[in-house]
């Protein structure tokens, strides 16, 4: 159960180039999906279902209602998607922080009329980390439907995608994992994990840097302004979901046990992002040797816990 897969719908990539959003020949080799390749790599992987993030960009939309109408080409896409291959595809909605109306439209379609298993956010947008008060009308309402929440990083707050900070280090290398643990601790912080106790949120790439300065997080928090106790800082990094992709290795498996429960770890390909030769030659395989994995507790990463965190993936029969 593949819960981090890339979704560039050809559908919404012809209406946002009709749009002048963006130019396909211009983007990365990851937004060119196409199902039949898709579905031959799942199966090389061994992945029965892949749950799929919508592409959907923060910038470049003329007005909140043509991000509606983005949202809708994206979910009509994803539901055809899924109608066409039973059990194949599962999907997150996009949510949008800055825009509440966006995000009402599409969780209320997704999760009431087309089956979405949760949503999905980014770790900062504009600049404001997930977290921040001005979230709160949203998180608020998806608390109340005990939500899955997916995140997942972007470029950091004032750099510029197409000059990275470190000449010849693309965003996705360093960056990334920065922004998901900056993201991972205002949730902290700001007391979002208190006040909206029903929201599961799942952290990419094995948590960003988050494991490897767990200890550093609890000695240092009194530094923290408002002050987080110490004692409790092991609490909250237990209340995250953590995914695999990265990919994990012996080193960063190790660090992410010592800071997890391997009950809140879940299988993650970042397909098409990270090639297919790295997913079955390089992810899979270190996943399957990790060495601070039990037989049971490999399957549980790779598909039971999932499950339990979203019942609907369950397939007839399985």
């Amino acid at each position: 159960m593949d819960v981090h897969h890339h979704y560039t719908a050809p559908e919404w990539l012809a209406w946002a180039e009709r749009k002048e959003m963006v130019s396909a020949a211009q983007l990365p080799w990851w937004t060119r999906w196409e199902a039949a390749g898709t579905l031959d790599v799942m199966d090389r992987a061994g992945i029965a279902t892949a749950v799929v993030s919508p592409a959907m960009p923060v910038r470049g939309f003329e007005s909140s209602a043509q991000r509606r109408e983005s949202v809708t080409v994206a979910l009509d896409a994803v539901a055809g998607l899924t109608a066409a291959h039973p059990g194949r595809f599962a999907f997150f909605a996009p949510v949008f922080p800055d825009d509440l109306e966006a995000s009402r439209r599409s969780f209320t379609r997704g999760l009431d009329d087309l089956g979405a298993v949760g949503v999905q956010v980014r770790a900062n947008t504009r600049g404001v980390y997930l977290g921040d008060p001005s979230h709160d009308r949203l998180l608020a309402e998806l608390n109340e439907r005990s939500a899955v929440v997916n995140t997942h990083p972007h470029e950091l707050p004032g750099t510029d995608p197409a000059r990275p900070a470190v000449p010849g280090v693309p965003a996705f290398y360093c960056d990334f994992p920065l922004d998901t643990t900056r993201a991972a601790v205002n949730l902290i912080l700001s007391g979002t994990l208190d006040r909206y106790p029903n929201l599961s949120f799942i952290l990419p790439h094995g948590g960003g840097f988050l494991p490897f300065i767990a200890d550093r997080m609890g000695a240092f928090a009194h530094f923290l302004t408002p002050k987080v106790e110490a004692a409790r800082v092991r609490d909250y990094l237990h209340r995250f979901y953590y995914d695999t992709a990265a990919p994990l290795g012996e080193a960063a498996a190790a660090a992410l046990l010592a800071t997890a429960d391997p009950a809140r770890i879940l299988y993650g390909s970042d397909w098409p992002a990270t090639p297919a030769d790295t997913l079955t030659g390089v992810a899979v395989p270190a996943l399957d040797r990790a060495s601070g994995l039990t037989p049971l507790q490999r399957r549980r990463v790779n598909r039971d816990n999932a499950l339990r965190l979203m019942p609907s993936l369950k397939r007839p029969g399985s």
